[in-house]
């Protein structure tokens, strides 16, 4: 997928639900509306979602296990909805396990890996008693993993490293390219390496990973290598429902969807290719037996229903909702560098021959005082945000995705992420960059 202009297309209507919050302005004047441009971050459940999952706690309120019409209702939602995501991601129903989200389906990633690696050193050194045994150090797991990733795969890796029970490399991005870059995966690799995991795309920058070009190469490595093989993962939380997302034509083992990252609840998946048969996957969690014991507990079937029906308007529209973000995304940018100048104006996230999803702009305003919280805290009308959701709390401090991926330190102090979505119009854009450069000019005659 490389980098275009595209045609605007006719796009579901989304005028009553997604983009402009004016309650949350202080007057009623449709000028003072606040326009979300934080895409990245969250979206909005459409409105086809909110009724499937509205019909699901209605009439689908039984427990999924039992025999009686609701729990019926519920059991062939639950199944409709596998089917719908696993046709998103390319994969087979089966391969669908439902979780809270991607944090509960990242750590059960790592959790699988570092599992299935100590079991499967049990049972060789049992097949193999007179071996040579390794130190403890030698034997531990060991997981890449780039060091862009979302905390939810960083922090968990982390504390495995620190109580003792893995070894954590973490690969840097190229500060040429803003990528992971597959030769530099492989050379990490170590005979006790048992997971790579990079994510698709980043939620800062919008890079796309070279995924599929990494899992050649590691499945390469696996050839030559006696088991336990190399487990593959990415996050595709900030890809799906913008750019296309084939599992199986990449090469992973799993990969973690998020629902409220495309306009879905907040609940998630993991695709694992062939769980507990072609690829392992050890429960964290001990219970009733749902979701084939992989991740016990009573289905949330509304939510569910939900993911599904958000899955299924991604099947039908990904075109149209590529092409409309790769247009505003485009517009936005031109925009900037009209009102502002290329002097003024530093983009974050264009690195030469590095495809980045369609809605996603990483922009500094350089100046001295334009930080960007101060900035966006001085806004009228623009929501939204520095860097991860997630970091909201780390005030005035440089993003460490930007600085990793060689962004001077002045740039990313003052960067802002505007990620644009599906009801974003070109009257939206015009409103932010007019916001934009009034809050601008006010900060800077402060600053004199």
């Amino acid at each position: 997928m490389c980098e275009k202009h595209a045609h605007h297309s006719v796009m579901p209507d989304y005028s009553h639900w997604g983009h402009s919050f004016g309650h949350l302005s202080d007057e009623n004047d449709a000028n003072d509306a606040r326009i979300y441009m934080d895409y990245n971050a969250t979206t909005p459940m459409d409105p086809e979602v909110v009724e499937a999952v509205t019909v699901a706690m209605r009439e689908a309120w039984g427990n999924p296990s039992s025999s009686y019409l609701p729990a019926v209702k519920a059991r062939d939602i639950i199944n409709q909805a596998r089917e719908s995501i696993s046709r998103m991601v390319g994969g087979k129903p089966e391969d669908i396990i439902f979780t809270s989200g991607g944090t509960e389906a990242n750590n059960l990633v790592l959790h699988t890996a570092v599992t299935h690696f100590c079991q499967s050193r049990v049972a060789a050194e049992r097949e193999e008693l007179n071996s040579t045994h390794h130190n403890d150090t030698a034997a531990l797991p060991h997981l890449i993993i780039s060091n862009v990733e979302h905390d939810s795969i960083r922090l968990p890796a982390q504390h495995l490293q620190q109580e003792g029970r893995a070894e954590v490399t973490c690969v840097a991005v190229s500060k040429a390219t803003g990528r992971v870059e597959a030769e530099d995966v492989v050379a990490a690799i170590r005979p006790n390496t048992c997971l790579v995991s990079i994510m698709m795309a980043n939620n800062e920058t919008g890079v796309v990973m070279p995924i599929k070009e990494i899992c050649q190469r590691v499945r390469a490595v696996n050839k030559q290598r006696p088991q336990p093989r190399i487990l593959l993962h990415s996050d595709a939380a900030q890809a799906i429902g913008k750019i296309r997302v084939d599992a199986r034509d990449m090469g992973v083992d799993y990969l973690t969807i998020v629902g409220h990252k495309f306009y879905g609840p907040r609940a998630g998946a993991l695709y694992v290719n062939g769980p507990g048969v072609a690829s392992p996957l050890h429960p964290m969690l001990f219970g009733g037996g749902q979701e084939r014991n992989f991740r016990p507990g009573t289905e949330n079937t509304a939510m569910i229903a939900g993911l599904g029906k958000a899955a299924e308007l991604v099947n039908t529209h990904l075109s149209e909702y590529e092409s409309h973000l790769w247009d505003i995304r485009g517009y936005l940018e031109e925009r900037l560098l009209a009102v502002f100048g290329a002097d003024k104006i530093r983009f974050n996230s264009r690195f030469p021959g590095s495809d980045r999803l369609p809605n996603t702009c990483n922009v500094s305003i350089l100046g001295s005082g334009l930080v960007g919280r101060r900035v966006l805290a001085t806004c009228r009308r623009v929501l939204a945000s520095v860097g991860a959701a997630c970091h909201s709390g780390q005030v005035d401090r440089p993003s460490r995705v930007l600085l990793s991926c060689g962004i001077p330190e002045d740039a990313a102090r003052n960067a802002l992420r505007l990620s644009v979505g599906r009801s974003t119009s070109r009257q939206d854009v015009d409103a932010v960059v007019e916001d934009l450069k009034e809050t601008v000019d006010v900060l800077e005659r402060m600053n004199q």
